[in-house]
């Protein structure tokens, strides 16, 4: 047994929980002073910082000449937050869906998505391209910020004309501000940290068990630089910030493409390479499971248990997949075509059975 590894993914598990409270607290005392929504800092601060892993091994991948690991790393987490993370979360407690993220951020994240796929079409994501994508996040960043000042101002203005108590928000000192702040940026450090730490643990682990540098890439490395965005999503739905934690994963997905993608195309003289594999199967699942959350979220407007166990089946579907196509293992055709003619053309009526249902409803209630 290699100790060693042991202790380091315990004092990496440690460091996410720790990481994960600090990032969440401090998050959520700054929206409060600043006037900004929960579900917003979700969207930017929080999803950006959580996002800080997939942007330093796209970066370092970028500058090392290995930029196509940049593109997988970004197409793989967004996945995996989608499926993993929100199932996780919707399965500790159903996840109330804000109208704004259904309505604006969830096409966002959609909009991007398809942008991806257009532009990988030709196996490249140039320089001139990813500076789109990188003025791109910007806009998002600027927009959302201004739009939720605006909304808070104007439901304060309309409770003060009908002359409804308004939500005290307490004034803070600089001395506090200063100290949220800091609560978030330790957050982050102590997430990055325990990251890295567990997934070099749990690597050498594995590799001492025997198992094959191929299932390690495919699972322990892909998922480690998406925990800092499982903790924060957990331990915000715990703790009752359940705008915060759906806005984490769809904010990080709109970071990973627009922010992450676009700087590690500029840093890389020759652009981003795209593999054929990627553009046949990875990004259309991603782009599928992102048209995926417009119903499941429209629904009800919230994520139900049963639909995070759904999303949790694929995302064990989905690496199940990979693990055989990377093994070229002899189950694979059978496994596919049990996907492909019977799993997927289900879920897709079910889903769309729900969202027609959703949609009558609410036709019926604004005649009422």
């Amino acid at each position: 047994m290699d100790w060693i590894s042991l202790g380091l993914i315990a004092v990496g598990l440690v460091c996410l929980v720790i990481g994960g409270e600090l990032l969440v607290r401090g998050a959520s005392a700054l929206a409060a002073v600043a006037g900004i929504s929960p579900l917003v800092i979700g969207l930017t601060v929080v999803s950006f910082g959580t996002s800080s892993p997939e942007l330093a091994v796209s970066l370092q991948a970028g500058l090392s000449g290995n930029a196509d690991i940049a593109l997988g790393n970004v197409v793989g987490s967004n996945i995996f937050n989608v499926l993993f993370i929100l199932g996780l979360c919707a399965l500790i407690a159903p996840l109330i869906v804000s109208l704004q993220v259904v309505r604006r951020d969830v096409p966002i994240m959609i909009g991007v998505s398809f942008l991806l796929g257009f532009l990988a079409l030709d196996g490249r994501i140039s320089r001139l391209e990813g500076l789109g994508l990188f003025i791109g996040i910007l806009s998002y960043v600027t927009w959302s910020v201004i739009s939720s000042r605006r909304e808070t101002a104007q439901n304060q203005a309309a409770a003060e004309k009908l002359g409804q108590a308004q939500p005290s928000v307490p004034k803070s000192s600089r001395t506090q501000i200063l100290i949220n702040i800091g609560l978030v940026l330790g957050g982050l450090i102590v997430l990055v940290l325990g990251a890295g730490w567990l997934v070099d643990g749990a690597v050498e682990l594995a590799q001492a068990l025997g198992v094959s540098d191929v299932v390690i890439g495919l699972t322990i490395v892909a998922v480690g630089t998406s925990l800092p965005e499982v903790v924060t999503s957990v331990i915000a739905t715990i703790r009752n910030q359940r705008d915060l934690a759906v806005g984490n994963v769809v904010g990080s997905n709109i970071f990973n493409i627009l922010g992450i993608l676009g700087v590690a195309a500029l840093v890389t003289p020759d652009g981003i390479g795209v593999p054929q594999s990627a553009i046949v199967f990875d990004i259309p699942v991603m782009i599928a499971v992102a048209v995926a959350c417009l119903p499941i979220f429209f629904t009800r407007m919230m994520i139900a248990r049963w639909e995070g166990f759904l999303f949790l089946g694929y995302y064990i579907a989905y690496t199940t997949y990979l693990i055989l196509a990377a093994t070229h293992h002899e189950a694979l055709p059978a496994y596919s075509s049990v996907m492909i003619a019977f799993v997927l053309p289900l879920t897709a009526v079910t889903l769309a059975v729900l969202a027609a249902r959703a949609y009558m409803k609410q036709r019926v209630q604004k005649k009422a």
